[in-house]
């Protein structure tokens, strides 16, 4: 039946009818039933909303042009018609050149298009007992009150077939197909009726005709206003029930009625908030954490060895440091970065490293939890087996469908849209494109480093003309920071015209690849996205923590960038507290940007658009036309609020030795999160037509990525960014003899140790400052933390055994935490199951029903049917060997 089905109606659609042959949508007026969701019989649903400008009142096009739209438009609704479906069309109350074509789908159609696309549909009622779990008497104080949205009834379901009708659960026919799923029955042959034929290439599908112009928009309507209940009975107001439970502000620690959101929005919209809603819950214990390990730090710096020499002024305050530019730079003292290092001492504390090997863990159960949540919901929802069965092909990749292949599998010639040969063309055309454009992205960081190399000797110069140099320490105007704010900023505002340049060099990518299915697309668009935004937001932090200040020389030799910049160093303070503060402008901006750019702008054109319509009429206006003038959801859905969030996990895990609370504020912004997208969905667009999805696709293997890159970023962060390393060395090591001169492991004398003596008669005279030497002092301390022999040693300003004793700690310790890391996250990951024991043995009764009542029952009809056929062939065999003995 399906196969017969898939040649008759998948392939045609319909043919393109004679002019006098088309037929026509039902014409009738607006009956002032501004919440009815129903055709003027007050029977017929609405499943879908087409919306046009009549042609004949069109100014901006010319005459033969207005034809052609409107011969497509005919010709493409008289064929929605030829399909089954009843179309009611309806002029504007507001704007008599709208028009509104309302879509019904009968029970013939949606039957026949169940099975073609392999819908799920109820059996009988689930009858496996379950167990309430230990937390339901806490989470109860914090779930939606089931008087108000009811629980879902559960069902075992099975692929749709008409054949066994009977078989399935109906109540009602009007109800058997839920809103949602008629919308997406409908959407299904909209994407697939031709409208036109040229050069024997057969055009077809709304979305050409949403791109043209000939249609406006194409939406399912919203079941009710979100401000109050609609006043039709028949209508189950669960858009304002949706608001009112989920979406207002204070439901802000409610938990998210998903099965009530999926069966409004469909599954797609329901398994991401579904995701969102789980990593909120599991920031709650890392933001917990993290807040320790801050305030340990804040509790502990005061005990901070190593700063109170930095502070001490007959310690640094007598520690003359070399100056960090060419010429216009100055000496100063050590003490002077005294407030710094108090900081430091709260960020570069043992609690980072804690709170690093932590988060490493952390983020394993984060994903193993995620993975049996999201098999929960698979069974649930209906989706478990959705790839292989109900996912159809993309209309744009049947079109191109004109080469004939051997189909390995079933031996049988299949059409396909390239060759082998072509298709080798594509991937190679594409992965370089990909990496021409990554490169384009790597050379505006560059950019950004030749301007933080190039601009900190203006500052250096022009805030030594105006402020002295122990001044700009205190009030924070050092060259370093300058410097570093305003190539923070710059940086934003690059990474944000980037995205816009990319999110459409992707997009062109990604058609031409010309995926299969919805789902191959967006898992495609996903991965190049992702890795432009990858290079886009975090190689600027990468910079900091891994490169800058790390190849400067020494004062005689310092390195030159591109032979003529010399290399930056970190502030005085350290690059950790510089990659915090890069971390939270682009963080703190990206939020900003994202709140105007998702929620200020849909709200300031609905509000534009509204008193607009109220200035033009003061008339009673259908649902249809209400939801005409709210915002369209963008072909790409939830994909950005994906990828906000995907980036965010990404500063949460990759960099959070630097910033522990990194968690907290991620959790803060994500409870607001939850709730501005819910009211964004309800309030501010129209009602999305509802997919199916069986998880997040690609985002999942992209988040397993960043789980294994966070344990490396981490421990490298605290091996090279930090100062933890050294200051353990020093303690063990070189505090006592036969390095050291104290008696016992202390901290004391470790600031000495770690700043090298710079003779300044030495100096080069490209590099030798222009200000004068105060004092009577020879020498200078070499660049914070620089360990290298003395002036008159055999090998001096070389590296000394310190040196090489600290890079050994370093890369030991790297490795023994990462693979620590690795070994309890691999335990983790054999130990967590990815499906629960109470899943499967759902899913092992749904298939035992489904074998039990769709194929045995064929097999007894089977049987009785060739019983009365044996019975004759008997009876006939019998009435032969009588006449014969005879």
């Amino acid at each position: 039946l399906v196969l017969e089905l898939n040649q008759v109606i998948i392939p045609t659609y319909g043919t393109v009818p004679d002019q006098q042959n088309l037929h026509t949508p039902e014409w009738v007026d607006f009956d002032d039933k501004t919440d009815s969701l129903f055709f003027k019989d007050g029977q017929r649903r609405i499943d879908f909303v087409l919306v046009y400008e009549d042609e004949s009142k069109k100014m901006t096009h010319k005459r033969s042009d207005r034809k052609k739209q409107k011969r497509k438009r005919q010709v493409y609704e008289s064929n929605l018609i030829n399909n089954g479906l009843h179309l009611e069309a309806t002029r504007s109350v507001l704007d008599e050149k709208l028009i509104f074509v309302k879509v019904h789908a009968p029970w013939e159609v949606l039957c026949t298009y169940a099975e073609v696309m392999h819908i799920k549909l109820p059996l009988q009622h689930n009858d496996l007992k379950t167990r309430d779990s230990a937390f339901n008497w806490f989470s109860r104080f914090f779930r939606v009150d089931e008087n108000i949205i009811k629980p879902e009834q559960e069902f075992f379901t099975a692929p749709f077939q008409k054949e066994h009708l009977s078989n399935f659960y109906i109540q009602d026919k009007d109800t058997f197909f839920n809103p949602a799923t008629r919308s997406r029955i409908v959407h299904f042959i909209l994407s697939r009726v031709e409208y036109a034929t040229k050069n024997n290439v057969k055009k077809f599908g709304i979305n050409k005709l949403l791109d043209t112009g000939i249609y406006k928009a194409a939406f399912p309507l919203h079941d009710s206003s979100f401000r109050h209940p609609s006043s039709d009975p028949k209508c189950p107001s669960e858009r304002y029930l949706l608001y009112r439970e989920w979406a207002h502000p204070k439901n802000i620690f409610k938990l998210q009625p998903l099965d009530f959101i999926r069966k409004y929005y469909g599954e797609k919209i329901g398994i991401y908030f579904a995701w969102l809603g789980f990593y909120t819950n599991m920031l709650t214990v890392a933001a917990v954490v993290g807040v320790g390990c801050f305030l340990y730090g804040c509790l502990t710096k005061d005990n901070c060895t190593w700063s109170q020499e930095v502070c001490d002024p007959n310690i640094g305050g007598n520690i003359i440091m070399c100056p960090q530019c060419d010429k216009v730079c100055t000496y100063w003292n050590l003490n002077i970065t005294c407030e710094s290092s108090k900081k430091l001492c709260i960020f570069d504390s043992f609690g980072t490293l804690v709170f690093a090997v932590f988060m490493g863990i952390w983020v394993t159960f984060f994903l193993e939890f995620w993975k049996r949540r999201q098999a929960e919901l698979e069974y649930e929802w209906d989706t478990v087996e959705f790839l292989e069965q109900e996912e159809q092909v993309r209309p744009e990749y049947e079109a191109r469908c004109t080469h004939v292949v051997m189909n390995e599998i079933t031996q049988q010639e299949e059409h396909v849209p390239y060759t082998a040969c072509g298709k080798c063309v594509r991937m190679t055309f594409c992965t370089s494109a990909i990496f021409f454009w990554i490169l384009l992205i790597i050379a505006s960081v560059v950019g950004i480093i030749v301007y933080r190399l190039s601009v900190f000797l203006v500052f250096s110069a022009k805030l030594s003309q105006h402020i002295s140099g122990t001044e700009a320490i205190r009030k924070y105007l050092t060259p370093q920071t300058a410097t570093s704010v305003t190539a923070s900023l710059i940086s934003f505002v690059v990474i944000m015209i980037l995205n816009i340049i990319y999110e459409k060099v992707a997009i062109l990518i990604t058609d031409f690849e010309l995926p299969r299915t919805q789902t191959d697309y967006e898992n495609s668009l996903t991965t190049k996205m992702f890795l432009f935004q990858f290079v886009n937001y975090y190689s600027s932090c990468f910079y900091i923590a891994f490169f800058k200040g790390k190849f400067v020389g020494h004062p005689g030799s310092p390195v030159y960038w591109l032979g003529k910049y010399r290399n930056e160093e970190c502030d005085p303070g350290g690059c950790l507290l510089e990659l915090t503060t890069q971390l939270a402008i682009i963080v703190g901006g990206k939020a900003i940007w994202n709140n105007i750019q998702e929620v200020l702008l849909p709200l300031v054109k609905n509000l534009i658009g509204r008193y607009a319509a109220a200035a033009r009429s003061e008339k009673v206006v259908a649902r249809w036309e209400h939801d005409y003038h709210l915002q369209p959801i963008g072909k790409l859905g939830l994909f950005y609020e994906y990828l906000e969030m995907v980036i965010q996990f990404g500063f949460v895990t990759l960099f959070v030795a630097s910033f522990p609370l990194a968690p907290l504020l991620a959790l803060i912004n994500n409870m607001l999160e939850i709730r501005l997208d819910a009211w964004k969905l309800t309030t501010q667009f129209r009602r999305m037509v509802p997919q199916k999805a069986q998880d997040i696709g690609a985002w999942q293997p992209i988040l397993q990525g960043i789980a294994i890159l966070a344990v490396v970023t981490n421990a490298m962060i605290i091996a090279f960014t930090s100062d933890m390393i050294p200051r353990l060395v020093y303690y063990w090591s070189f505090s006592v003899p036969p390095y050291g001169s104290h008696s016992s492991h202390t901290m004391k004398g470790y600031i000495n140790s770690t700043l090298s003596v710079f003779n300044i008669s030495d100096f080069k005279n490209a590099s030798k400052p222009l200000s004068p030497w105060f004092g009577n002092q020879v020498t200078c301390r070499q660049v914070y933390r620089d360990l290298r022999y003395p002036p008159g040693h055999q090998h001096q300003y070389e590296h000394n055994i310190y040196y090489w004793h600290v890079i050994a700690a370093k890369l030991a310790f790297i490795i023994v935490m990462e693979h620590v890391i690795y070994f309890v996250k691999f335990i983790i990951s054999y130990a967590i199951p990815d499906v629960s024991q109470k899943t499967k043995s759902k899913v092992k009764r749904e298939k035992y029903l489904t074998q039990k009542l769709l194929h045995e029952n064929n097999l007894k009809g089977v049987k009785k049917n060739m019983g009365k056929i044996a019975d004759k062939i008997i009876k006939g065999a019998d009435s032969t060997f009588r006449h014969k003995d005879e």
